[in-house]
């Protein structure tokens, strides 16, 4: 190595995480009624490796959307209470809706995934008090704590009963390259709407529970809620009954678009012998054909409540059983159009991207990315590397990128296994673990992405995330505890896993879940039982 490379090294600066942000988005139609086809909304996203291998602080989220309440006829009340987090953002003013309460689970890479494989995960999120938390799993927040949330904020009922939810989210089988998972959230009740009580303070809960359903090649079906009470709580923490009947458990749902969300990404930067500053992320790739098309996502589509609800509620309430499958008379499906994008690296604008490749939407009104002809990247290639000038980043070739900045030389760190999820081990008076607690010993199992996940099975009702209802200013009854047990045992009954529920997708094939997450009842349990996990850990 010459004396010049080493100097031009001795100035090259450490890894960042400000390598490249923006959102690679598309539009979607609305419905004739925007209010009517408001109970659920969903598509199919395609699933790959957008990197080689597992790093270190790296987030990404691939083609998802946004379920927000409907809250359009308030102009100018706020909804986030002084004290929230998003309270703070004032450019979110007057009424901060769009940061009140969200639906935005999906698929994607995470800065706070414990356990990575390669591939990206699928995992529920939800934001149900202005982003003062959020949650991600039965038991646990959306990766920003190893420790299982307080037994008040858990949000998330198990439903199915046989796959496991992990905190780490939900892996993939093998190295998918550009199948497709299909997830919808559909507002379902579970449970009738609850007036509010002045003598104990509780708030009016509505009776729409958001259930994720999914569709992949070896898993169809529901598999959790969010508890209605997740989002009217907000109303009587903060006392403020404003907020009465504006939360997701009441309101219509909006989401418009979707996007890819460009959140972290690292970035080496160095400087040439000529002063010249360059910059590096690492190479991000997407599934091409042989047309140099990327179908990201398809079939986008919104339900209103003729496509299962109003079947699902007279089910509930003693009439025939419905077969969960969703009707196309309740299903608008959406015309794509493109929306532009834009990049930036610490701070600055990026010049050159779309001239790589741009978005389309594609005659089997699918949505993706086109390549074009480019000596700055391959097809199926972000750009790698950037001339970093004074107000903006310029893509540029690998072979513009003088050696002696060293950094084609250069790796990124690689992603190591973190600290185990963990909840109440031990029995604790009061804990919503123990108390009622499980109907079952430990299990465990090892999953794909290398971790280790010890998991209890509990009656439905009995489940963590439910205790905090029975106790004031809730108080659930025992005949409403009773019902719902009934209903859930004659759902596990009805609604198999090899169902489709959501309308299979117009092209491509399905992906396939990690099939180490499957699980079967033990004996006596094969209804109306549910599989909690209680910790995730490295596998030894």
């Amino acid at each position: 190595m010459s004396l010049r490379l080493l100097a031009s090294l001795a100035i090259a600066a450490p890894a960042s995480a400000q390598g490249l942000h923006g959102y690679i988005g598309y539009e979607a139609s609305p419905p004739p009624d925007r209010s009517e086809y408001a109970a659920g909304m969903g598509f199919y996203s395609a699933v790959w490796p957008l990197i080689d291998e597992p790093l270190d602080g790296f987030q990404i989220g691939l083609a998802g959307a946004w379920i927000l309440p409907d809250n359009s006829d308030n102009r100018d009340v706020p909804l986030a209470p002084e004290g929230t987090l998003a309270r703070r953002w004032a450019e979110r003013g007057p009424t901060w809706d769009s940061v009140f309460q969200t639906v935005e689970g999906g698929l994607g890479y995470w800065r706070g995934n414990r356990f990575r494989y390669g591939p990206p995960k699928f995992s529920m999120n939800a934001t149900p008090q202005c982003y003062d938390y959020e949650v991600g799993s039965p038991g646990w927040s959306f990766f920003y704590d190893t420790e299982a949330l307080p037994d008040d904020r858990l949000g998330i009922a198990q439903l199915s009963n046989r796959i496991l939810i992990p905190p780490d989210a939900l892996p993939f089988e093998g190295n998918p390259r550009g199948k497709f998972m299909g997830y919808t959230y559909m507002a379902l009740p579970f449970t009738d709407p609850v007036p509010a009580d002045a003598d104990t303070g509780r708030e009016p809960t509505g009776d729409q529970a958001w259930t994720c359903f999914v569709a992949t090649q070896n898993f169809k079906g529901p598999i959790a809620y969010y508890i209605p009470e997740t989002w009217s709580k907000i109303a009587r923490l903060f006392d403020e009954p404003f907020l009465h009947g504006r939360g997701l458990d009441a309101r219509a749902g909006v989401m418009g678009g979707g996007a890819m969300e460009i959140n972290t990404v690292p970035r080496l930067e160095a400087t040439a012998t000529d002063g010249t500053r360059y910059a590096r992320i690492p190479r991000l790739s997407f599934p091409v054909d042989a047309d140099g098309r990327a179908v990201l996502v398809q079939d986008v589509s919104y339900y209103s409540k003729a496509a299962l609800y109003d079947d699902f509620l007279a089910w509930r309430r003693g009439g025939e059983p419905c077969s969960g499958s969703f009707r196309a008379e309740g299903t608008f499906v959406a015309k794509l159009s493109t929306r532009s994008t834009r990049y930036d690296q610490s701070g600055k604008p990026i010049e050159g991207v779309n001239e790589v490749f741009d978005t389309r939407v594609f005659d089997d009104n699918t949505w993706g990315l086109v390549w074009n002809e480019s000596e700055v990247a391959e097809p199926g290639q972000f750009p790698e590397y950037f001339r970093v000038e004074e107000e903006r980043c310029v893509a540029v070739a690998a072979k513009d990128v003088p050696r002696s900045t060293g950094l084609r030389r250069e790796t990124f760190a690689l992603a190591t296994p973190g600290a185990p999820f963990t909840s109440p081990d031990q029995p604790t008076a009061g804990s919503a673990w123990s108390e009622p607690g499980p109907a079952s010993p430990a299990r465990k199992v090892k999953l794909g992405d290398g971790s280790l996940v010890t998991y209890r099975w509990y009656r439905f009702v009995d489940q963590p995330s439910l205790q905090q209802y029975r106790r004031p200013p809730y108080s659930w009854s025992d005949a409403k505890c009773d019902a719902l047990q009934a209903f859930i045992e004659e759902l596990h009954r009805q609604w198999p896993t090899d169902r489709d529920y959501m309308a299979p997708p117009t092209s491509g094939e399905l992906v396939r879940f990690d099939p180490a997450l499957f699980v079967s009842p033990p004996k006596g349990m094969e209804v109306g039982y549910v599989p909690i996990v209680a910790r995730q850990e490295r596998a030894r």
